[in-house]
């Protein structure tokens, strides 16, 4: 009989729905997770706390399939999913709707001044001018990463008339290829961070990018925050070198109190809320869940595929 370890997170939406002649172990702790795991061939290890997650999967010695609702899965131990052969799903896509549109907001919300319209409202106080005057449309944007969340960014963007630039290692027309986009970073009026978190993309603007932004070019960052150097990023704020910074990501998170970022008018800091700012991200991921575990158990693939060789 197959043995499944799913996260009692997921149990309502799954319970009811799931084949018959499987056995299904629950867990809500990391405690309980470590008792059940060893024996399971399938496991959903989700939990809130990260860590407990690598040490439940390092405890999984016969797993053969790991899902995740997860799109990043950088905080796994990549060695271990490596060594064992462990086929991978995770939420690539689940959010990407809802970070697509975080990406525009966040460009509205910078262009059009809104958080100084918001406190000018918390204040009672009428404004007499809009403390923001730029227009998306006629505007340029650098697009990299072009995954399931970054191919939703671009349609989105156009439809303000944003002329949309991305970067792809395969290159084509209207594209950039990672060994050419640095040289042309003087040229958008955004550049937006869609990548995933990999050894390559650690620290990939940091200051010698920002030093090559226009002066009152944005920087918008819904992937991690570790793919900028953030004191760099800090300093180019403070300077007033960039426009400034829409970051639903930081390092570390959450951001301490005492932060710098928290203190600067150029700085949006949105607590990596773009991917919660929906009511279906459960649901999707149960329903991908269920219809990959029909395949598995048919002896099908399943997908979206992570592989933990390039970490995306």
């Amino acid at each position: 009989m197959t043995i499944l370890a799913l996260s009692g997170l997921i149990r309502p939406l799954l319970e009811p729905r799931l084949p018959q002649g499987l056995d299904v172990r629950w867990f809500m702790t990391k405690e309980d997770a470590l008792e059940i795991v060893p024996e399971a061939e399938i496991g959903w290890f989700d939990m809130h706390d990260q860590q407990a997650m690598a040490e439940t999967l390092r405890a999984a010695t016969n797993l053969k399939w790991l899902n995740s609702i997860y799109a990043g899965l950088d905080f796994m131990p990549m060695d271990v999913l490596i060594e064992r052969g462990i086929t991978v799903t995770n939420g690539a896509g689940i959010n990407a709707l809802t970070i697509a549109e975080y990406v525009v907001m966040g460009m509205l919300t910078t262009a059009k001044g809104y958080r100084d319209v918001v406190r000018a409202q918390d204040r009672r106080e009428w404004l007499l001018d809009s403390p923001g005057k730029r227009e998306l449309a006629g505007s340029k944007a650098l697009l990299l990463g072009y995954g399931a969340i970054g191919q939703l960014i671009k349609p989105r963007l156009e439809a303000f008339e944003v002329e949309v630039t991305v970067v792809r290692r395969s290159g084509g027309e209207g594209v950039l290829t990672p060994d050419q986009w640095r040289g042309k970073l003087g040229e958008f009026d955004w550049v937006i961070l869609a990548v995933p978190a990999t050894p390559e993309t650690d620290g990939m603007i940091g200051a010698t990018e920002l030093a090559s932004m226009k002066s009152d070019a944005v920087l918008v960052n819904i992937a991690r925050g570790a793919v900028v150097d953030q004191p760099a990023l800090v300093e180019a704020l403070q300077a007033k070198r960039i426009g400034g910074a829409f970051l639903d990501v930081t390092t570390p998170e959450p951001l301490p109190a005492d932060h710098p970022l928290w203190a600067l008018d150029n700085a949006h800091i949105t607590m990596h809320l773009s991917g919660r700012a929906q009511d279906k991200m459960f649901q999707r991921s149960a329903q991908r869940f269920l219809d990959n575990l029909e395949r598995y158990l048919r002896g099908e693939p399943v997908g979206p595929v992570f592989d933990p060789t390039r970490g995306y």
